[in-house]
């Protein structure tokens, strides 16, 4: 009887080794899990990301609004308030679009905690995507913010839907790409303040912000004309009042190339892993 059961086969449960997660063609929960990771960053401190830039919104408007406002007049048909209102929303676009990718990638840098985002089986396509979506993200809800607390003391009407769309969007993109190449290319804080001081602020105040680019003398005229943040305030001005400086399709073509050529630069710097890696 021992003998029989000595002989009986046994029976061994094989443990099946761990097998790889099938990520497809794209990561998507790796890229969504990215995306939240940004937007849950600036959301923490929402009082200091998105309420202090609408809280300097309304006093630019203050200001324009007692000490020009009733002296200017109108200006390409509209209320000078209702005409700057536009502009100073997308600052607050442009502004905050920048500065969350650019010290996104700056503190991850200066902390040591690239690794979070590096070791990952995320693609650099996937990485660009996270980053310049959740910079993106941060400078709609701030446009949009600004836009519903100035809305009780301006008209902010939208008479042309699409082209606030396209251009705030695109404004967006475009400033949350530099502010990724230039995370990537800052080692400390300071040179991101360069950057934000000496180019991205000169080249928003001297676009047609705060006054229409047909009143300019030769050649300043020609040289807001080549200023890239002209045409996008511009045709994100003409969704709001209807009218607007230059031609839209140029202006959208414009937008569009360059936000290619710098959709195109992120991701070879990111596949590069240039001054993350090293």
């Amino acid at each position: 009887m021992s003998d029989q059961a000595a002989s009986a086969p046994q029976s061994t449960a094989v443990s099946t080794p761990p097998q790889p997660r099938p990520l497809g063609a794209v990561n998507w929960l790796g890229l969504w899990t990215l995306y939240k990771k940004e937007v849950r960053r600036f959301l923490k401190v929402s009082f200091q990301t998105v309420l202090a830039p609408v809280a300097t919104t309304l006093l630019y408007m203050i200001v324009f609004s007692l000490a020009i406002g009733s002296r200017r007049g109108e200006v390409m048909g509209v209320d000078f308030t209702a005409f700057v209102a536009p502009g100073l929303i997308m600052l607050g676009m442009l502004n905050n679009s920048f500065a969350n990718s650019s010290s996104s990638l700056i503190v991850a840098k200066v902390q040591g905690n690239t690794v979070d985002f590096l070791m990952p089986p995320l693609s650099p396509g996937e990485l660009a995507a996270a980053f310049i979506g959740g910079a993106v993200t941060r400078g709609v809800i701030v446009g949009t913010a600004t836009a519903l607390a100035v809305a009780p003391f301006v008209d902010v009407s939208i008479s042309h839907l699409w082209a606030m769309l396209y251009f705030g969007l695109s404004a967006a993109a475009m400033m949350s790409m530099i502010g990724l190449i230039a995370g990537l290319w800052a080692e400390k804080f300071d040179h991101l303040a360069v950057i934000t001081n000496f180019i991205i602020m000169p080249l928003a105040f001297l676009s047609g912000t705060f006054y229409s680019v047909e009143i300019l003398p030769e050649p300043f005229y020609t040289i807001s004309h080549v200023n890239p943040v002209f045409f996008m305030i511009d045709g994100f001005r003409y969704g709001f009042i209807g009218a607007h400086d230059s031609p839209l399709l140029i202006g959208g073509l414009v937008v569009l190339a360059i936000n290619i050529a710098l959709l195109v630069a992120s991701y070879l710097l990111l596949r590069s892993g240039w001054r993350l890696k090293s």
